[in-house]
């Protein structure tokens, strides 16, 4: 079967737009996880909603930093783990009652968000993933970067009442655009080879024209054969940089091994094509 790699986008009803990466078979229909179990008294079963929340949170070590832990970093350099359950704004009662539920009943926020809440993060249990400053609506982060591990916490937004939980926190993920000329100098340092990790995904054709000396082909087409094993052939704590023709291809991987873990990505700007022209002549251009 044969994938490429595409983008899609949706907006949660607390005003994220989410941009997402996956695989979507060539005929254009888009592959979508599938939901098995049956729904009980309004509420998501153990099969469901449960094994996605310990999923989630059992990949939020990948940035050293545990699930519940905390960690003394600044907001701008902080990702944290967002669950959320979100009601009209005349509808304070209910989140109050909800959040007495949680607290002395014991009862899950992922049950009571598919249950109660607006926003379409109710199909995965309020789930949000992993936020940074500058993504969510303005009263939203205030609130969700201000609140302990662990601890419910409502907010107040343009689009109602939130009851959210920060499940925990980690150093932000780093993707940089790096310009040739930058790149060209650190590959100078006889060590840079062997603490880096260079990715070119572009079609062996391409490469057979044109390459740079450390360069491992990942191409596109074959997204389908390496992407599964990826975090297993590299390392996702290692700088990572990436190259295409223009530099368009490689950004789109490198947002997506962000995804996956990768800590520190670096897009080549105007790809192998701005190298020759700014950099090494020898190389040919196509």
């Amino acid at each position: 079967m044969v994938y490429r790699l595409c983008t899609s986008q949706s907006r949660t009803a607390y005003g994220t737009r989410i941009i997402c990466l996956h695989q979507k078979k060539i005929t254009g229909k888009g592959i979508k996880p599938s939901r098995t179990g049956p729904l009980a008294d309004g509420l998501f079963q153990e099969s469901t909603l449960h094994v996605f929340k310990r999923r989630v949170i059992s990949q939020a070590s990948t940035g050293r930093v545990e699930a519940g832990g905390s960690v003394a970093i600044s907001r701008e350099d902080r990702e944290i783990l967002v669950q959320h359950l979100l009601v009209k704004e005349d509808q304070l009662p209910l989140l109050v009652e909800i959040q007495r539920r949680i607290t002395q009943e014991g009862l899950d926020l992922s049950d009571l968000a598919a249950e109660y809440s607006i926003c379409p993060s109710k199909d995965e249990g309020g789930m949000l993933g992993w936020l940074a400053m500058g993504q969510t609506d303005p009263a939203f982060e205030e609130a969700a970067f201000g609140a302990p591990v662990n601890k419910l916490v409502r907010a107040k937004t343009k689009y109602g009442w939130h009851l959210l939980q920060v499940l925990g926190e980690r150093q932000a993920m780093k993707l940089e655009q790096i310009q040739v000329e930058e790149f060209h100098e650190r590959m100078q340092d006889p060590s840079f080879l062997e603490e880096a990790q260079l990715i070119d995904v572009r079609e062996p054709d391409e490469i057979s024209i044109a390459s740079i000396k450390g360069f491992e082909a990942y191409p596109l087409s074959g997204f389908g054969n390496w992407a599964p094993n990826i975090a297993d052939d590299l390392d996702p704590e290692k700088d990572t940089y990436l190259l295409c023709h223009h530099g368009m291809r490689s950004m789109q991987t490198a947002q997506w091994l962000q995804t996956q873990g990768f800590r520190r990505l670096y897009n080549i700007v105007g790809g192998i094509h701005a190298y020759s022209k700014k950099i090494d002549p020898s190389v040919p251009t196509y």
